[in-house]
């Protein structure tokens, strides 16, 4: 797997997810229902991919021994699952290669743990149902994770905000347009701090016109 420039990964870390998702053209967002289950975390790294038959987590154990620091762990499973297929004893082991977060497509348990450990997820679910090791999957192939694509070598973004997932090649030019995005509201901010309102900082009072938006002092009375 060909993973991201560090210096790229790093500067989408702290760009975010809201603001790249902007720079990249509002694509990659993956599905609200995998949801943070911490506050105030926010990770970046390139994607280990991990796919998974529901309630059977034995490809997890196996895509452990393929991550690197800084990396993703992004679990899906082939149909729809929200068992606990991931704690506290998965974290420890992550946690000791340098992955920075998991994010999946199914649940996890052991919460109040993962949040002590302060192992960062991203997870449909919490769940306390339990899982068995019995069945092959695959690691390091493209998957779908939250109706977004995701690939081996990927960036993931992470934070309060959500989960984006950026192909590794556009990764660069997104970071380039998303640090042009936070110059620019950086002069809107300080605009809107002045008391300059957005209908005139955006253009907006001749597209009301347009849309035949009328002010009104007075409500008509009932039947006028």
């Amino acid at each position: 797997m060909t993973r991201p420039d560090p210096a790229v990964v790093a500067g989408l870390r702290e760009a975010g997810v809201a603001t790249v998702h902007e720079a990249a053209g509002r694509t990659g967002l993956v599905s609200p229902e995998i949801a943070p289950r911490q506050e105030g975390a926010v990770i970046a790294g390139p994607a280990v991919t991990v796919s998974c038959p529901p309630g059977d987590n034995l490809m997890i154990h196996a895509a452990v021994e393929m991550c690197e620091p800084g990396d993703v762990l992004v679990v899906t499973t082939t149909s729809p699952s929200a068992d606990g297929m991931f704690g506290d004893l998965l974290a420890t082991s992550l946690l000791a290669r340098g992955v920075a977060g998991l994010v999946t497509a199914a649940g996890v348990r052991d919460i109040a743990a993962l949040r002590e450990m302060g192992f960062p997820v991203w997870a449909r679910a919490v769940c306390a149902q339990g899982t068995v090791k019995a069945s092959p999957g695959s690691v390091n192939v493209p998957v779908v994770c939250g109706g977004s694509a995701v690939r081996p070598g990927d960036v993931v973004i992470a934070d309060d905000d959500g989960v984006l997932c950026l192909p590794a090649r556009s990764a660069p030019g997104v970071l380039e347009r998303a640090r042009a995005r936070i110059a620019a509201e950086e002069d809107k901010r300080e605009a809107f701090s002045s008391g300059v309102l957005g209908l005139d900082l955006y253009g907006l009072r001749d597209l009301l016109t347009r849309l035949g938006v009328r002010y009104v002092d007075e409500l008509p009375e009932d039947g006028a």
